[in-house]
């Protein structure tokens, strides 16, 4: 992995120089900043450009030092109803609340962001979790242009599905997929190098990048533990870039005039992981080995992903696949009070010929650990149309299949392979700023379920979500 990530970036190195500036399209990570330095070359003064909701306030200057001011607040309403429980669940809550500043500086050849999530922990639904700091990056452009961009600091990775490429304020339904809850880590630490490449002189975009994290998620105030994470993803845009940054959109607010389509695939490898996804949070599991070092498993994810939009119409599709691999030399886990032990019961089901079904425990250590981790695959299936008068409608399916060692058995967070949700939004703004969302979900759980209040219950799920939103 390490000799393949080395090549890939002398590729981006050597074939970035082949292309002018006027073959390539605009990045979609810095869409803000990519604006603001259009508009800035009309003028040679800092002026603070007229405001439209959405767009954020921004202040331009002709030097190419350029700054973006812009939030989010989302507000939700839910309902939750499980199987045969006689019970509703309700939830109110500020989904999301967060403050971002974008910038460039040096005639663009620098780039930075630093984002607030005020919610903490708002993209992986752990209200109060999480860290206040989202994005905390400076990326360094050789040429001025997005042909190669080299970034450091904590962003979102490249190596999950693409739906985490999409902005939370675009999204066609309230929550995000459960492909993305289930296997994405959202935001880690480390050093990203990300380049647009046309091919010859067709309308095929490459979009090559790679990822060196330390694998342990966003920033937090323990140990960091493990290994480093390497990943990389490449895209491939056949018919040229989306319109108006719509690679980063899930509807398609401004109608295609001509088919767009993206194809992706990503791959990673966290040598060490502390928690259950493979690089979401750090220390939440930990192991050691004989010598009382810390020896942790490994993990790899497979992700291959399409987006299409055409005429209002937009359709995704995602695949992701993840592996665990436990060392032999770990011999003793870490329990939550600190202390360690040797014990890997582990509860093991058979059947017999009969049919009849037995537990036995046994110690079987890889087994153990595996059953921490959330191994196995999903698929996740959603289409939409977005009509002339904002209005929109979309449905979603999701499959998530889970190993037959795998955290994703357990009946109370997991359990339920298959989800359909069906959604309808009113868009009151050309610019994603202001929406009212609705979506109603279901789940089928695999057997016995629990509710959060430890509930058994055998039966659908369903659940109803409202949202309201509003970008400046």
């Amino acid at each position: 992995m390490k000799k393949f990530l080395l090549t890939l970036l002398g590729f981006l190195l050597i074939n970035a120089t082949a292309y002018s500036q006027d073959e390539i399209d605009e990045v979609d990570a810095s869409e803000m900043s990519e604006e603001t330095d259009r508009e800035a070359n009309d003028t040679q003064k800092a002026s603070i450009n007229p405001y439209r909701l959405g767009n954020g306030i921004r202040l331009i200057a002709g030097n190419g030092n350029n700054l973006v001011l812009s939030g989010l607040v989302q507000t939700t309403a839910s309902t939750k109803k499980y199987g045969d429980i006689d019970k509703h669940y309700n939830r109110f809550r500020v989904r999301r609340a967060r403050v971002r500043l974008d910038g460039t500086a040096l005639g663009s050849k620098i780039r930075y962001r630093v984002g607030l999530d005020l919610v903490k922990g708002s993209e992986t639904d752990d209200d109060g979790a999480g860290s206040l700091l989202q994005d905390a990056w400076i990326g360094y452009r050789p040429w001025g242009d997005n042909r190669m961009q080299i970034s450091f600091g904590q962003r979102s990775t490249p190596t999950d599905n693409i739906e985490l490429s999409m902005s939370s304020h675009t999204l066609s339904f309230v929550e995000r997929s459960r492909i993305t809850s289930v296997f994405a880590t959202i935001r880690e630490i480390g050093f990203f190098v990300e380049s647009s490449l046309r091919l010859g002189h067709t309308q095929g975009i490459l979009r090559p990048s790679i990822a060196i994290t330390d694998g342990d998620g966003p920033i937090s105030g323990g140990k960091r533990y493990g290994g480093l994470k390497y990943g990389a993803r490449i895209n491939y845009l056949p018919f040229g870039t989306f319109r108006n940054y719509g690679q980063t959109r899930e509807s398609d607010m401004v109608y295609e005039f001509t088919p767009k389509l993206n194809i992706g695939v990503a791959y990673s490898y966290n040598q060490g992981v502390s928690d259950r996804r493979g690089g979401r949070a750090s220390g939440d599991i930990l192991y050691m080995d004989a010598k009382d070092h810390y020896k942790l498993p490994d993990m790899g994810k497979l992700v291959a992903d399409i987006n299409f939009k055409y005429a209002g119409f937009s359709f995704i599709a995602e695949f992701a696949k993840t592996w665990g691999y436990v060392s032999d030399k770990i011999t003793q886990r870490v329990r939550t009070a600190g202390t360690t032990t040797t014990d890997f019961a582990f509860e093991r089901t058979i059947i017999d010929a009969a049919g009849n079904q037995t537990t036995q425990t046994v110690q079987d250590k890889e087994s153990y650990i595996k059953n921490r981790m959330l191994l196995g695959w999903g698929l996740n299936i959603q289409m939409g149309y977005m009509f002339r008068s904002l209005w929109s409608i979309d449905a979603r399916y999701t499959h998530i299949q889970a190993d037959d060692v795998s955290f994703l058995n357990n009946d109370l967070y997991f359990n339920r392979p298959d989800y359909v949700d069906l959604g309808i939004s009113k868009y009151l703004t050309h610019s994603y700023a202001s929406k009212l969302q609705l979506t109603v979900g279901w789940g089928n759980p695999d057997g016995q379920c629990r509710t959060p209040d430890s509930r058994y219950y055998s039966g659908n799920e369903w659940n109803v979500d409202l949202m309201f939103q509003l970008k400046f």
